[in-house]
């Protein structure tokens, strides 16, 4: 059985991990910003790069691990802080403590369902269902990201979950630091606001993606 100590580490390295993939992740579909003409050539050719390369194949376990084992170590961890009368994190209790510090058990299975229907949507047809093809014969992924991003309730889930991650990485980065031991009193300030910062970029970002081509794409 882990300790609580090894669990908060456990949860702090596959939660940088996710922070980290999700950076890149946005940097690449940043191309949904493009003219739509464009943003159809390079996102597509950068899918299909990135369906054939193996470096990316191997971190693409690691990540599904990361989320798997992220997703239970919350729920034991939330579980057990229940049961003891608790808070989520033993940082912040009561009065003192932010609201969705007291909820990142609500806020991790928000985005725990979104990620069922986001890996259903996208990963699942584009690995096993009939996708379209492009003009260089290559799955056209635009084509399907565009469809789903037309169906109105799929933006609205979309920007309600991106809410959820926002509040869940503020928390999440806050408290990592802390189990890392980073959270020295001098860089106190430096490291929330650096947090804050990049959980609003990435979500906000993020939640943008569906509402743009829901308005703009054909």
């Amino acid at each position: 059985m882990l300790s609580t100590l090894s669990r908060k580490m456990l949860m702090c390295l596959t939660g940088l991990f996710l922070s980290f993939f999700l950076l890149i992740h946005f940097l690449g579909n940043l191309q949904l910003f493009l003219p739509q003409e464009q943003a159809h050539l390079q996102f597509n050719a950068y899918s299909h790069f990135l369906s054939g390369n193996i470096l990316i194949k191997m971190v693409s376990y690691v990540l599904y691990a990361s989320i798997i084992l992220h997703a239970l170590d919350g729920l034991v961890i939330t579980l057990k802080n229940n049961k003891s009368g608790g808070g989520y994190q033993s940082e912040g209790r009561g009065r003192a403590s932010k609201w969705y510090s007291r909820n990142m058990g609500i806020l991790g299975t928000l985005i725990l369902i979104f990620l069922v229907i986001h890996f259903q949507n996208f990963w699942y047809v584009y690995k096993f269902g009939t996708t379209p093809l492009d003009e260089n014969g290559n799955k056209d992924l635009y084509i399907l990201v565009v469809t789903v991003f037309k169906e109105w309730w799929y933006v609205i889930i979309y920007v309600i979950s991106m809410a959820a991650l926002c509040y869940h990485l503020i928390h999440g980065i806050h408290s990592a630091a802390r189990t890392l031991g980073l959270y020295h009193p001098k860089f106190v300030r430096w490291f929330k606001t650096a947090g804050i910062v990049y959980s609003v970029i990435i979500s906000v970002g993020f939640a943008l993606m569906p509402v743009y081509v829901f308005f703009t794409a054909n």
